[in-house]
């Protein structure tokens, strides 16, 4: 059965959208007609670098009857305000992460979106790639036994050494949490299921940081979001594992993700991207060995989430990338510092179910 389409606009054509624009193009369920941006030399060059049809104001995207979802890749402050903007005017989003600064917001947004009988996505997507998909079928089918903890870490200098604009990952809302940390917290919560509660740490650890390359390179930064972060993470289902996320440590990228079982243990490609390798030990081994994935979408397969949600919009099922888990996503991460402010444990409110797997060798729509 063919498909109609989904008219979709893309809002905000920053470094981020290039990605998004180049990918959606292979998807027939996505028509890109528009680029929007407030700066419109942006949305002119990147409409015209990927063949889209026309660069639009967001004002004007919003306006459009026929426009059915809005790809929302501004920055993290303008995301629940953008988003809301996009569901008033009748039109599902798919944020960029996180779904928004504040809980307060972030529930506003699926409030809306219930009321109106529309969809809220929000990435990361790439749970949903070759690597981690293989991964949550591995633990679903019992190659780990019962999981017991895991322990993950993203650790690097920081984005002003490399972004050319890096200021506003260093305000609130963002920092090495916010910014890396929903990619770590969704691929846990998609093979574990939803977190109880929280214990956190964190620290700003350079008050001040200078931009080291790109147009800006010189010009300082005063730091508002805490740049390491330590976190324990209890699980409804039972596994405890540990994260932390810093932007103050000399490596380059150091990054890992572990499960540990009762019968195994499994080494989880990198949550930022889409692809292996996996690794899996089992009881009694000494070296593990590599296990062939199992599913698709290996390479760099940004703008997946919103492809799901669009076919989810057409056949009525439930999308993955969903406003659900990413609201607890955002919760846990405030939880997290709320933790470390307060000296405590803290309990979660909020809840999600596992997205559903994407079935081996099937395509999406399936």
């Amino acid at each position: 059965m063919t498909l109609k389409p989904v008219k979709t606009a893309v809002i905000g054509c920053g470094n981020i959208s290039s990605i998004y624009l180049e990918n959606a193009a292979t998807w027939d369920i996505l028509d890109v007609v528009a680029c929007a941006d407030l700066d419109m030399e942006r949305a002119k060059s990147q409409a015209e670098k990927y063949n889209v049809p026309r660069a639009a104001t967001p004002t004007e995207v919003f306006a459009d009857p026929e426009i059915e979802l809005i790809i929302n890749l501004t920055i993290p402050a303008a995301h629940s305000e953008v988003g809301l903007a996009a569901l008033q005017a009748g039109k599902s989003v798919y944020n960029e992460k996180p779904l928004a600064i504040s809980r307060e917001d972030g529930q506003l947004l699926l409030q809306e979106a219930q009321k109106r009988g529309l969809r809220v996505g929000c990435a990361p997507d790439t749970f949903l790639g070759g690597g981690l998909q293989t991964c949550r079928r591995l633990v679903d089918e019992g190659a780990i036994g019962q999981p017991v903890g895991a322990i993950a870490y993203m650790l690097t200098r920081g984005p002003d050494y490399w972004h050319p604009d890096p200021e506003f990952l260093f305000k609130q809302g963002a920092g090495p949490l916010f910014d890396m940390g929903p990619y770590y917290l969704t691929a846990l919560i998609s093979m574990f299921g939803p977190i109880r509660r929280v214990t956190g740490s964190a620290r700003i650890t350079y008050p001040e940081r200078s931009v080291h390359s790109g147009p800006k390179a010189g010009s300082k930064i005063l730091v508002e979001a805490p740049t390491h972060v330590v976190s324990v993470l209890d699980f409804v289902s039972g596994p405890i594992a540990t994260l932390v996320t810093s932007f103050d440590v000399a490596d380059k990228y150091s990054r890992s993700v572990t499960l540990f079982g009762s019968d195994g243990t499994l080494t989880v490609p990198d949550p930022n991207t889409f692809g292996g390798p996996v690794q899996l030990l089992r009881g009694g081994e000494d070296d593990g060995s590599e296990v062939s994935l199992t599913h698709g979408y290996i390479e760099n397969s940004r703008s997946l989430g919103a492809a799901d949600l669009a076919y989810a919009i057409r056949t009525d099922r439930p999308h993955r990338a969903n406003g659900e888990m990413a609201f607890h996503v955002l919760d846990v991460m405030h939880a997290i510092l709320d933790s470390s402010r307060t000296g405590r444990h803290i309990e979660l409110n909020s809840s999600c179910q596992r997205p559903s797997p994407l079935p081996a060798g099937r395509t999406l729509n399936e």
